[in-house]
Protein backbone atom coordinates (compact mmCIF):
# COMPACT_ATOMS: atom_id res chain seq x y z
CA UNK A 1 0.00 0.00 0.00
CA UNK A 2 2.57 2.89 1.11
CA UNK A 3 4.31 2.62 -2.43
CA UNK A 4 7.98 2.61 -1.94
CA UNK A 5 7.21 5.32 1.08
CA UNK A 6 8.30 4.78 4.76
CA UNK A 7 5.28 5.68 7.65
CA UNK A 8 5.12 6.98 10.83
CA UNK A 9 1.90 7.32 12.14
CA UNK A 10 1.61 9.55 14.78
CA UNK A 11 -1.45 9.47 16.68
CA UNK A 12 -2.10 5.58 18.30
CA UNK A 13 -3.53 4.46 21.29
CA UNK A 14 -2.76 1.43 23.52
CA UNK A 15 -3.58 0.18 26.33
CA UNK A 16 -7.12 0.16 28.36
CA UNK A 17 -9.62 3.12 28.18
CA UNK A 18 -12.44 3.28 31.23
CA UNK A 19 -14.47 6.19 28.75
CA UNK A 20 -15.15 3.94 26.01
CA UNK A 21 -13.92 0.60 27.16
CA UNK A 22 -11.60 0.49 23.87
CA UNK A 23 -8.79 -2.40 24.30
CA UNK A 24 -5.61 -2.00 22.39
CA UNK A 25 -3.11 -4.52 22.47
CA UNK A 26 0.21 -4.67 21.41
CA UNK A 27 -0.16 -7.58 19.08
CA UNK A 28 -3.16 -6.14 17.46
CA UNK A 29 -1.28 -2.86 16.98
CA UNK A 30 1.60 -4.63 15.12
CA UNK A 31 -0.90 -6.64 12.75
CA UNK A 32 -2.58 -3.27 11.85
CA UNK A 33 0.97 -1.62 11.11
CA UNK A 34 2.18 -4.29 9.47
CA UNK A 35 -1.32 -4.80 7.23
CA UNK A 36 -1.09 -0.66 6.56
CA UNK A 37 2.33 -0.46 5.82
CA UNK A 38 3.69 1.59 8.71
CA UNK A 39 6.99 1.30 10.42
CA UNK A 40 6.90 3.19 12.93
CA UNK A 41 3.93 4.21 15.29
CA UNK A 42 3.95 6.70 17.94
CA UNK A 43 1.80 5.18 21.06
CA UNK A 44 -0.31 7.46 23.49
CA UNK A 45 -2.44 6.58 26.32
CA UNK A 46 -5.99 7.00 26.27
CA UNK A 47 -7.00 9.83 27.78
CA UNK A 48 -9.18 8.30 30.72
CA UNK A 49 -7.22 5.49 32.61
CA UNK A 50 -7.45 3.21 35.52
CA UNK A 51 -3.74 3.72 36.20
CA UNK A 52 -1.54 5.89 34.10
CA UNK A 53 1.61 4.70 35.33
CA UNK A 54 0.03 0.97 34.10
CA UNK A 55 -0.32 2.49 31.10
CA UNK A 56 2.79 4.19 30.55
CA UNK A 57 4.64 1.01 31.65
CA UNK A 58 2.87 -0.78 29.39
CA UNK A 59 3.88 1.54 26.69
CA UNK A 60 7.32 1.06 27.54
CA UNK A 61 7.50 -2.27 27.29
CA UNK A 62 6.43 -2.92 23.71
CA UNK A 63 9.55 -0.16 22.67
CA UNK A 64 11.63 -2.23 24.60
CA UNK A 65 10.69 -5.46 22.75
CA UNK A 66 10.15 -3.21 19.76
CA UNK A 67 11.99 -0.32 19.81
CA UNK A 68 12.36 0.10 15.85
CA UNK A 69 8.52 0.19 15.91
CA UNK A 70 7.35 2.05 18.57
CA UNK A 71 7.96 5.61 20.09
CA UNK A 72 6.00 6.55 23.43
CA UNK A 73 4.34 9.63 24.69
CA UNK A 74 2.62 10.15 28.00
CA UNK A 75 -0.73 10.76 29.09
CA UNK A 76 -2.31 11.87 32.23
CA UNK A 77 -4.98 13.87 34.42
CA UNK A 78 -3.35 17.20 34.55
CA UNK A 79 -5.93 17.18 37.88
CA UNK A 80 -3.55 15.30 39.80
CA UNK A 81 -0.88 17.26 42.05
CA UNK A 82 1.34 19.55 40.16
CA UNK A 83 4.59 17.57 41.37
CA UNK A 84 3.15 14.13 41.18
CA UNK A 85 2.48 15.26 37.27
CA UNK A 86 5.79 16.09 36.75
CA UNK A 87 8.05 13.85 38.30
CA UNK A 88 5.65 11.08 36.85
CA UNK A 89 6.50 13.02 32.64
CA UNK A 90 10.21 13.30 33.91
CA UNK A 91 9.90 9.44 34.36
CA UNK A 92 8.69 8.79 31.52
CA UNK A 93 11.44 10.74 29.40
CA UNK A 94 14.57 9.69 31.60
CA UNK A 95 13.39 6.10 32.50
CA UNK A 96 11.45 5.26 29.39
CA UNK A 97 12.80 7.36 26.93
CA UNK A 98 9.47 8.59 25.62
CA UNK A 99 9.66 11.34 22.70
CA UNK A 100 6.41 13.43 23.57
CA UNK A 101 2.95 14.60 26.13
CA UNK A 102 -0.33 14.17 25.14
CA UNK A 103 -2.90 17.08 26.42
CA UNK A 104 -6.44 15.95 25.31
CA UNK A 105 -8.74 18.83 26.83
CA UNK A 106 -12.06 17.11 25.48
CA UNK A 107 -11.28 14.73 28.20
CA UNK A 108 -8.85 16.73 30.47
CA UNK A 109 -10.88 19.91 30.73
CA UNK A 110 -7.61 22.30 31.49
CA UNK A 111 -7.71 25.85 29.44
CA UNK A 112 -4.54 25.96 27.79
CA UNK A 113 -4.83 29.95 28.51
CA UNK A 114 -5.02 30.06 31.88
CA UNK A 115 -1.95 30.35 34.19
CA UNK A 116 -3.54 27.56 35.87
CA UNK A 117 -2.16 25.54 32.59
CA UNK A 118 1.62 27.16 32.66
CA UNK A 119 2.95 23.50 34.51
CA UNK A 120 1.92 21.49 31.07
CA UNK A 121 3.72 23.34 28.65
CA UNK A 122 6.53 23.91 31.30
CA UNK A 123 6.58 20.05 31.98
CA UNK A 124 7.20 19.29 27.94
CA UNK A 125 9.53 21.91 27.78
CA UNK A 126 12.00 20.50 30.40
CA UNK A 127 11.96 17.25 29.29
CA UNK A 128 12.56 18.20 25.78
CA UNK A 129 9.20 16.37 24.44
CA UNK A 130 6.94 17.66 21.77
CA UNK A 131 3.10 18.84 23.25
CA UNK A 132 0.78 16.95 21.00
CA UNK A 133 -2.45 18.29 21.79
CA UNK A 134 -5.78 16.76 20.81
CA UNK A 135 -8.28 19.96 19.01
CA UNK A 136 -11.64 19.96 17.35
CA UNK A 137 -14.18 17.85 19.82
CA UNK A 138 -14.27 19.14 23.21
CA UNK A 139 -13.96 23.11 22.89
CA UNK A 140 -13.81 25.92 22.90
CA UNK A 141 -10.39 24.29 25.50
CA UNK A 142 -9.73 22.49 22.29
CA UNK A 143 -9.43 25.05 19.74
CA UNK A 144 -6.26 25.28 17.64
CA UNK A 145 -6.58 28.99 18.68
CA UNK A 146 -5.83 28.82 21.93
CA UNK A 147 -2.63 27.24 21.54
CA UNK A 148 -1.12 29.87 19.88
CA UNK A 149 -0.04 31.96 23.17
CA UNK A 150 1.00 29.49 24.76
CA UNK A 151 3.32 28.68 21.53
CA UNK A 152 4.52 32.16 21.53
CA UNK A 153 5.40 31.96 25.05
CA UNK A 154 7.69 29.37 24.68
CA UNK A 155 9.19 29.23 21.53
CA UNK A 156 11.23 26.62 22.19
CA UNK A 157 8.18 24.02 22.64
CA UNK A 158 7.09 21.90 19.94
CA UNK A 159 3.46 21.77 19.65
CA UNK A 160 1.71 19.40 17.60
CA UNK A 161 -2.14 20.08 16.84
CA UNK A 162 -4.00 16.57 16.76
CA UNK A 163 -6.31 16.42 14.18
CA UNK A 164 -6.13 19.69 12.80
CA UNK A 165 -8.68 21.14 14.40
CA UNK A 166 -10.95 18.02 13.83
CA UNK A 167 -12.08 19.77 10.04
CA UNK A 168 -14.56 22.33 11.63
CA UNK A 169 -11.74 23.97 12.90
CA UNK A 170 -9.08 23.13 10.37
CA UNK A 171 -8.83 27.16 9.39
CA UNK A 172 -7.86 27.79 12.62
CA UNK A 173 -5.28 24.83 12.68
CA UNK A 174 -4.32 26.87 9.81
CA UNK A 175 -3.88 30.33 11.47
CA UNK A 176 -2.31 29.02 14.32
CA UNK A 177 0.30 27.04 12.14
CA UNK A 178 1.38 30.09 10.01
CA UNK A 179 1.83 32.58 12.73
CA UNK A 180 3.80 30.47 15.27
CA UNK A 181 6.83 28.14 13.38
CA UNK A 182 6.40 26.04 16.15
CA UNK A 183 3.56 24.55 15.73
CA UNK A 184 3.03 21.69 13.64
CA UNK A 185 -0.24 19.78 12.15
CA UNK A 186 -1.00 16.32 12.51
CA UNK A 187 -3.72 15.74 9.59
CA UNK A 188 -6.10 12.49 11.26
CA UNK A 189 -9.66 12.87 10.84
CA UNK A 190 -9.34 15.53 7.56
CA UNK A 191 -11.15 14.85 4.12
CA UNK A 192 -8.42 14.93 1.57
CA UNK A 193 -10.05 18.59 -0.13
CA UNK A 194 -9.38 20.22 3.69
CA UNK A 195 -5.63 18.48 3.58
CA UNK A 196 -4.70 20.26 0.43
CA UNK A 197 -6.23 23.69 1.66
CA UNK A 198 -3.91 23.21 5.01
CA UNK A 199 -1.14 22.68 2.36
CA UNK A 200 -1.55 25.80 0.63
CA UNK A 201 -0.58 27.41 3.99
CA UNK A 202 1.58 25.08 6.08
CA UNK A 203 4.44 23.33 4.56
CA UNK A 204 4.76 19.72 4.41
CA UNK A 205 7.87 20.29 6.85
CA UNK A 206 5.09 20.68 9.79
CA UNK A 207 2.35 18.11 8.73
CA UNK A 208 2.14 14.58 10.02
CA UNK A 209 0.05 11.70 9.12
CA UNK A 210 -1.60 9.96 12.35
CA UNK A 211 -4.16 6.69 12.41
CA UNK A 212 -5.94 7.60 16.12
CA UNK A 213 -7.62 4.06 15.95
CA UNK A 214 -6.52 0.84 14.18
CA UNK A 215 -9.85 1.05 11.91
CA UNK A 216 -8.96 4.10 10.50
CA UNK A 217 -5.11 3.28 9.76
CA UNK A 218 -5.69 2.14 6.06
CA UNK A 219 -7.71 5.44 5.05
CA UNK A 220 -5.47 8.08 7.06
CA UNK A 221 -2.50 6.89 5.53
CA UNK A 222 -4.09 6.01 2.10
CA UNK A 223 -5.42 9.92 1.91
CA UNK A 224 -2.16 11.20 1.80
CA UNK A 225 -0.85 8.73 -0.82
CA UNK A 226 -3.29 9.64 -3.18
CA UNK A 227 -3.22 13.54 -2.70
CA UNK A 228 -2.41 14.86 -6.03
CA UNK A 229 1.04 16.15 -4.50
CA UNK A 230 4.92 15.43 -5.13
CA UNK A 231 6.70 12.36 -3.71
CA UNK A 232 8.26 14.58 -1.94
CA UNK A 233 6.15 16.56 -0.02
CA UNK A 234 4.60 13.04 0.87
CA UNK A 235 7.69 11.68 2.48
CA UNK A 236 8.14 14.86 4.44
CA UNK A 237 4.39 14.14 6.19
CA UNK A 238 4.60 10.30 6.17
CA UNK A 239 8.41 10.17 7.47
CA UNK A 240 10.82 12.63 7.62
CA UNK A 241 8.88 15.35 10.15
CA UNK A 242 7.30 13.32 12.14
CA UNK A 243 10.78 11.56 12.76
CA UNK A 244 12.42 15.08 12.88
CA UNK A 245 10.04 15.39 16.16
CA UNK A 246 9.89 12.10 17.37
CA UNK A 247 13.43 10.04 16.41
CA UNK A 248 13.39 7.20 14.02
Amino acid sequence: MKQGFRVFDTHAHLGRARHSGRVATVDGMLRSMDAAGVDRTLLIPFPVVEDYRREHDLIADAMKCHPDRFAGAACLNPFVPESEFRDEVRRCRETHGFRALKFQPQYQGLNPLSQRSDFLFESALENGLVLVCHTGAGAPYALPSLFIHPARRHPDLRIVLGHAGGGLYALEAIVAATVCPNIFVELSTLTPHTVLEVLEYVGPDRLMAGSDLPESLEIEIGKILALPIPDAAKRAILWETPSRLFGE
